[in-house]
Formats: structure tokens, C-alpha cells, sequence
């Protein structure tokens, strides 16, 4: 159990990436699975067997963390924030009654109720509910290729609400000492980089620590929330009406016939207490949907609804006197510790953005939607631990540069909220698609569920517009860039393959010339690898026109990343025997597996093809980009693709070839 909670650690973002590609990385065509009624799959790795209590502690660490924290600010933001609310019964109930029926209905029903009975193979996210969508029909896959780039687009707008989780989320708990004294003041900012740097800092030594005591500091900060908002609800004054008749609709409908546009735009901060919703879902592959529900009904949506409501009644009891009511629920005593508290929960918080952006650019990366990064294994046992010191630092210094820049968290959750309001737009979206097209509902059924999801999405979507100018241009500049990399990236990817292709020689051919010249062979095994497991690998038809000689045996080698989380050992490795010495090993992985060639070696071993790694020689082709050719392409993205690809770290590394048995030959290639 302590295994599975090390790598599930921190993948807020897990599944947003997990996209069952429609595509292979060398552009072919998948198999689409058949998807015709809703399900729910155990996760291969077993965690559904697990103790549920168990599983469920650890899900309540890792999933709930950002959503767990909102209390810190979202409400705060309604009265004594952007908006500031007059602080009446009417408007305190009718907000309360938009945060329980926002919970209810995004996070309860909409992501645990429907959303979780559609995955893949037990994964979840935004992409692998889009990839249960495959081209149907004449006009299939133009319909489809459009839904793909809503998908991406919804994908990397994650990205950029992301990097404002860990600034808000920190900023907002430092700022609690501001309530025991405005002698802190001048310190909250310090605080809050010298926090998040030390963050930052200690990512290469991996989350395996910190991850084990996730669950319970979790629990603990929960428990601590719930009980001081009931104690807030017991002891408000009996003659106020209570703060739980805000159950009631009714106060929500009186509020926007009051307010009218404001009660509108002021649902941009209500969105606040929903932020974190996506996480159910793609986390949904790590602990499985029963852990996931359990620890939401049982521990974070009761805990979550005492403190608001708790917040309320203080709001209620003492008006404008409260300036932060989320700490000013807590005794005098209790400040300091609570603030502490905080802290752990919003760095446990962060760690699990972290974490997640690290496996969401992973997958990015295997999918054949972006290119390699560096990735260091922080972990002999956890696969899933890992650390990417590239995303590290870009996310640090935008971390760092958003609290500078924004000085507060009421001023960041100005810019928080319009990135994954889009994301759950989408969401719903493609949901609609998937009861229509895979599970077969009647278009009255989908129209009725996918209307209550859009009236919340949209709204709040819409509420944060406003934003734009506040700052949230600045999540919307960070999804759109990523936006941009990722089908950048895609596109050039698919063009090259299509460009070596046809340059490409039909083994067939090839061999036939080999056994009619009989080359001088030299001793040993060449591994030629190729993104294209058919034809003649452009490097190889260089390395011969300039060598004239080849190895005794030649592997051809393609790396594939199937539609699956995960590929068994059994089905792996497929050799061909192709003759004169040469062979084609096609090696298949999921798109959450690492790509080792010890392992793909290894198992040629046990099929009796017999390489060594360290008495192999590798052949890799390295392509130097023109963006003079004839593709259609346009120029700044052919630009940016060659960018990319000479920034890229080599295939060396990122498949753990050992360095001193590699051959690189360049090659000039007009795209």
C-alpha cells in the first residue's frame, strides 16, 4: 500500500494526459476499444483489492488536496475580497447556498456519480474520456479530429490554472499570520518564495517521504476544518436564522432576483470551492472509483461543507468585523498552530500539482505530443516517481514571479478559475458526445444530464471572463502556449514521420540487394532504432552508402506507445525474422510506462534473441530541420517544431541507452 500511494503521489493532473491515443507516436492508427455501456474497471496494478479504508486515506492525500484548501479563500473572496458583498443574512445564506449545490452537483454528481463510470481500462482524465470518442461515420475523423483538439485545448488550460495552485494556495495560508498580527506583515511575501522555493529545492529527492504522511496530515487538516465549523454553527446566535436553511435552493434563487448581473459575476468566486474537481476523475486509475467516493462522502465533502457553513455563521455573528473568517473561526490559542496546519496542507497541495505536472508532461511526452524532457527516477520501487528538472524550474520561477507580481492571494484568485472552468466546459462536452455515440442514451436522457453540468460549467465559465483583464489572461497565455507546443509538436512529429516514410526503402528490396552484393559484415549486433516499424530506417541506408559495411546482425528497433495505461510482459516484444541477419522487434508500451531498453532487451533475451547492451552498438538518426520543404505546415510552426527538437535531450538518455555504445548520424531534412 505504501508503494501505491508513493506513485500515485501528487497526480492531481494524472489522467488529463491519459489520452488513449488515436494516434501511435509514429502516426498509425489504433485500435479503438469498445465502450458500450458504462463501466468500471479495477486498476491493473491491483489497487482495487487493497484495503479500502486504507486506499481511501491515501486518496484522500493526494486527491483532495487543492479542492481541501479552498475554504482558505473562497468565501473570503465573496465578502471582504474582490466582490465584497455586503455582509446581510440574504446574501451570506444565498452564497452558501451556491457553494453546497456547487459540491453537490460538480463534485458529488457530475465527476463521482457519471464521469467516473467512463474510463480506460481504469484511467481517467479529460483525454481519456476523448479518446473513448474514435472517428465514426464518412465524416468521422474530421468530427474527430476537431473534438481532439477541444480535448487538447481543455488539457492545457490545466497548465495554466496549475502554476497558480502552489502561489495561491501558499500565499493564502501565510497570509493567516496577518490575523494574529499586522507585525507580520511585512514578512507574509518572504515567507511565502522562501516556502516554495525549499519546495521546489527538495523535488529531486523525490516524494516517497513526504508522500507517506499525505493521507493522515490530510485527515488531520479536515477533521480540524469540520469541527471548528461546527463549532462556529453550534454557538451562532440563536435568534439569526440558521446558516443550514442555506440547504435550500430557494436563498440562491432569491440572491441573483436581488443582485441580478453582480450575483452573476460573483460566481466567479464561488467557483473557487470547485477548483480541484478534475483530480476525482483522473485520479480515478490510482486508487479506483470506491477509495475515491469514499473518501469524498465520508471525510472532505462533510468537512468541507461544516467550515463554509461554519464561515457563514461567523459572518453572520460578527459582520464587518471579520476580515479573513476561514482563520478567524479558530480560538486565539489556536491561530498558530492552525496556521502551521495550513501550511502542510497547501504544500502537500502543491507537491501533488508538482507531481502531476511531471506525469501529465510524461505522458505528453510518449503520446507523441511534445518532446523529450529530461526524467530522473526518484525511486527504485515506485515507477511513478519522478522528477523532471526542466518543469521543475519553469514552474518554480513562475511560481515565485506570480507571488511577487500579485503580492496577495485575493489578487491571484483574480486569475485563478477561468483555465478549468474551460477544462470542465469541455468536459461535459465530450461526456455528451460518449452517451450518445458509446452508451447509446437517448438524446432526451444526455440532454436533460449534460444540461444541469453545462448551466454550472457555463456559468461559472462565463462569471470568470471578467477575469481576463484582472489577470486571468495569464492562465489563458500559459494554455494556449502549451496549447500551441503540444499540436505544434504533433503535427511536425506526424510530417517527418510521413517525409523518412517516404524516403524510406521496402525491406523487401533491401534485403535482396544485401544478398546479391554480400557487404563486408563485421562482427557483433547493431540496433538501429526507428520510429517507423516498417521500411529501411533512414539511418541505416546513411550508415551503409558511407560505410559499405553492416554489423553480422542487424536489430531494427521501434518503441510504440499503445492505447493502454500499461502492456504486460507476455505481449511487449514481438520479433520478426527478416533474414541475412536482420531482425524487427517491435517494443510496446503504455503511455504511463517508462520506455527502458534494458527491459525491452531483456525480454528479446528470454525469446532467444540475444542482446547485450553493453556489447551492442546503437544506431540513432539525429534529423537537422530546414523549414524550407514542401509541407503544409506554416512557417513559424515548422520554426518552432526545429526549436523544439534541437532543445530536446536525445533519445540516449530518455531510453537509458548506454551512452558509450551509441552512433549518431545526422541527416539535413527539408520539412
Amino acid at each position: 500500500m505504501k508503494e501505491e500511494r508513493q506513485k500515485a503521489c501528487g497526480h492531481k493532473f494524472r489522467g488529463l494526459m491519459d489520452l488513449q491515443p488515436l494516434r501511435q507516436q509514429d502516426g498509425s492508427a489504433g485500435n479503438q476499444p469498445a465502450v458500450d455501456a458504462p463501466r468500471i474497471t479495477q486498476h491493473p496494478h491491483g489497487v482495487a483489492s487493497a484495503p479500502l479504508l486504507s486506499t481511501a486515506l491515501a486518496a484522500l492525500g493526494i486527491v483532495y488536496g487543492d479542492i481541501g484548501t479552498s475554504p482558505l479563500y473562497a468565501l473570503r473572496e465573496c465578502f471582504i475580497g474582490h466582490y465584497a458583498l455586503p455582509v446581510t443574512a440574504p446574501n451570506v445564506l444565498g452564497i452558501l447556498s451556491l457553494v453546497f449545490w456547487s459540491l453537490t452537483v460538480v463534485v458529488s454528481i457530475k465527476y463521482l456519480v457519471f464521469l467516473m463510470r467512463a474510463d480506460n481500462e481504469g484511467e481517467g482524465g479529460i483525454l481519456a474520456l476523448l479518446a473513448l470518442l474514435g472517428p465514426r461515420g464518412p465524416n468521422g475523423g474530421a468530427r474527430h479530429n476537431r473534438l481532439l483538439l477541444v480535448g487538447l485545448f481543455g488539457a492545457a488550460l490545466l497548465y495554466g490554472d496549475g502554476v497558480i495552485t502552489p502561489a495561491i494556495s501558499v500565499l493564502s495560508a501565510v497570509e493567516g499570520l496577518r490575523v494574529a498580527t499586522h507585525a507580520f506583515e511585512p514578512f507574509i511575501l518572504p515567507i511565502s518564495v522562501t516556502l516554495l522555493v525549499l519546495l521546489f529545492l527538495v523535488q529531486p529527492r523525490g516524494t516517497a517521504g513526504i508522500g507517506a504522511v499525505f493521507g493522515p496530515v490530510m485527515l488531520l487538516w479536515f477533521v480540524t476544518i469540520g469541527g471548528l465549523g461546527l463549532a462556529a454553527i453550534l454557538t451562532q446566535h440563536p435568534h439569526q436564522v440558521s446558516v443550514l436553511s442555506a440547504i435550500n435552493p430557494v436563498y440562491a434563487i432569491r440572491f441573483f432576483a436581488a443582485y441580478g448581473s453582480q450575483a452573476f459575476l460573483v460566481l466567479g468566486a464561488v467557483v473557487l470551492c470547485v477548483t480541484g474537481s478534475e483530480a476525482l476523475y483522473a485520479d480515478m486509475g490510482h486508487f479506483g472509483p470506491r477509495p475515491i467516493r469514499l473518501a469524498w462522502y465520508a471525510v472532505a465533502f462533510p468537512a468541507l461543507l461544516l467550515n463554509y457553513f461554519g464561515q457563514g455563521a461567523l459572518l453572520l455573528t460578527s459582520g464587518t468585523e471579520v476580515s479573513n473568517p476561514f482563520y478567524q473561526l479558530a480560538p486565539a490559542w489556536g491561530l498558530y498552530p492552525l496556521v502551521t496546519l495550513s501550511t502542510a496542507a497547501t504544500i502537500i497541495a502543491s507537491q501533488a500539482l508538482i507531481s502531476g505536472v511531471y506525469s501529465l508532461t510524461q505522458q505528453a511526452v510518449q503520446l507523441g505530443y511534445a518532446p523529450r524532457f529530461t526524467i530522473i527516477h526518484t525511486s527504485g520501487t515506485a515507477a511513478g516517481q519522478i522528477y523532471m528538472p526542466e518543469i521543475n524550474w519553469a514552474m518554480m520561477v513562475t511560481c515565485v514571479l506570480l507571488v511577487l507580481g500579485f503580492k496577495s492571494s485575493s489578487n491571484l484568485a483574480g486569475a485563478y478559475g477561468i483555465a478549468v472552468t474551460g477544462t470542465m466546459t469541455v468536459t461535459s462536452i465530450l461526456f455528451y458526445v460518449l452517451t450518445r455515440e458509446r452508451w447509446h442514451w437517448s438524446a432526451t436522457k444526455a440532454g436533460i444530464v449534460i444540461a444541469i453540468f453545462l448551466l454550472f460549467d457555463v456559468s461559472f465559465f462565463t462569471a470568470n471572463l471578467p477575469k481576463v483583464i484582472e489577470g486571468g489572461w495569464f492562465p489563458l497565455a500559459v494554455g494556449l502556449a502549451v496549447f500551441t507546443i503540444l499540436t505544434t509538436w504533433k503535427r511536425g512529429r506526424t510530417e517527418l514521420s510521413r517525409l523518412l516514410a517516404e524516403a524510406s526503402l521496402p525491406i523487401e528490396i533491401f534485403l535482396r540487394d544485401i544478398a546479391g552484393r554480400q557487404p563486408h559484415r563485421v562482427d557483433g549486433t547493431a540496433v538501429v532504432m526507428t520510429s517507423t516499424p516498417a521500411g529501411v530506417p533512414a539511418v541505416l541506408l546513411h550508415h551503409f552508402k558511407h560505410n559499405r559495411t553492416l554489423h553480422r546482425r542487424v536489430v531494427l528497433l521501434s518503441i510504440t506507445f499503445e492505447k493502454r495505461p500499461e502492456v504486460s510482459d507476455q505481449e511487449r516484444v514481438e520479433i520478426n525474422d527478416l533474414g541475412q541477419g536482420f531482425y524487427r522487434v517491435v517494443a510496446r508500451f503504455g503511455f504511463i510506462e517508462m520506455p527502458r531498453i534494458s527491459r525491452v532487451l531483456a525480454l528479446c533475451r528470454a525469446q532467444g534473441l540475444e542482446l547485450d547492451p553493453f556489447s551492442t552498438t546503437f544506431m540513432l538518426g539525429r534529423e537537422t530541420l530546414l523549414p524550407t520543404g514542401r509541407s503544409r505546415m506554416a512557417r513559424w510552426r515548422k520554426r518552432l517544431y526545429g526549436v523544439l527538437a534541437r532543445n530536446a535531450p536525445s533519445a540516449t538518455g530518455y531510453f537509458e541507452i548506454p551512452p558509450n555504445r551509441v552512433i549518431e548520424l545526422g541527416a539535413q531534412i527539408e520539412l
